[in-house]
């Protein structure tokens, strides 16, 4: 693996909300992105979205106007998974949680990169040594963790397979850092550190709404004034999305227990299709 100094070119796997959120860090950083997904429309919205952000930033005064355009130009939109690893330094998959269909991905695209090229998850939850399963060199893949949103969360979260290799991990943390991001190292475990502590809080806060303790409203405000963190579990819920916790949960219930049984009324809420913010409605209501 390159040293991170010398990263030229990424492939972003996957054009959603957190790949086109990785897609741009990674173009600030001064370095060539390809953006790939199988949907034409879902490739647009990343764009879109990528445009959208680096406004928002010229607009708040965190980025100037030539860097904003210097950074998108750094963005290919593509559908050919060949075209968009055959040269990468960087392959960084923001696909949906579904573990065989990443690693199906993972399959193919070691298949089109070159021997020294870095292999990524964003998986905020799945095992790294499952998904290296069936890779000819799993010692240059692992986890890298972003948050949503991406250009703006500071924490880079490095998950370490048992097949993970020393030097890769040293490269990735130093790449985290090119990309503006603070990394910590965690070993691969069910929910790493982030998700699993996030994800327990945020259950709990359903139950709470469940049995009708206090509002959501105001059991977001008791954390954010009394704890100050900055924005509550359910509204983060929301945010994060309400399908995205629910699949984390379940896998979480499976590997640990009891303690991550997802409440009934997350259920019922992502049957009824309030997903939070990418749909309009869920523990709080969402326009643009």
């Amino acid at each position: 693996m390159a040293d991170a100094a010398d990263v030229e070119r990424a492939a972003v796997l996957g054009a959603g909300t957190m790949g086109h959120g990785i897609a741009q860090v990674c173009a600030q950083a001064g370095i060539d992105v390809v953006l790939y997904d199988v949907d034409d429309a879902a490739l647009q919205r990343g764009l879109a979205g990528i445009k959208k952000s680096l406004e928002k930033a010229v607009e708040k005064g965190k980025a100037r106007r030539d860097e904003a355009e210097a950074a998108l130009r750094r963005v290919t939109v593509l559908k050919d998974l060949d075209a968009a690893c055959r040269r990468a330094d960087v392959v960084v998959e923001a696909v949906p949680e579904k573990l065989e269909l990443k690693r199906k991905l993972f399959a193919e695209v070691e298949r089109h990169v070159a021997p020294e090229a870095m292999l990524a998850s964003n998986t905020s939850s799945l095992s790294i040594e499952r998904l290296a399963e069936g890779l000819a060199r799993p010692e240059r893949f692992l986890g890298l963790h972003f948050f949503n949103p991406v250009p703006l969360m500071p924490l880079l979260e490095i998950v370490v397979g048992p097949r993970t290799g020393a030097g890769v991990v040293v490269a990735a943390a130093a790449l985290g850092r090119r990309l503006g991001k603070e990394p910590i190292v965690v070993q691969d475990a069910p929910g790493f550190a982030s998700s699993r502590l996030g994800l327990a809080l945020g259950l709990e806060a359903i139950r709470m709404v469940e049995e009708g303790v206090a509002s959501a409203t105001d059991i977001d405000k008791a954390m954010e004034l009394g704890y100050r963190h900055p924005m509550g579990p359910l509204k983060l819920t929301d945010l994060v999305g309400l399908d995205v916790r629910l699949g984390i949960a379940e896998y979480l219930h499976q590997t640990l227990g009891e303690r991550f049984r997802p409440p009934e009324l997350l259920r019922r809420m992502v049957g009824e299709g309030k997903l939070g913010k990418k749909s309009g409605q869920g523990f709080y209501e969402w326009t643009e």
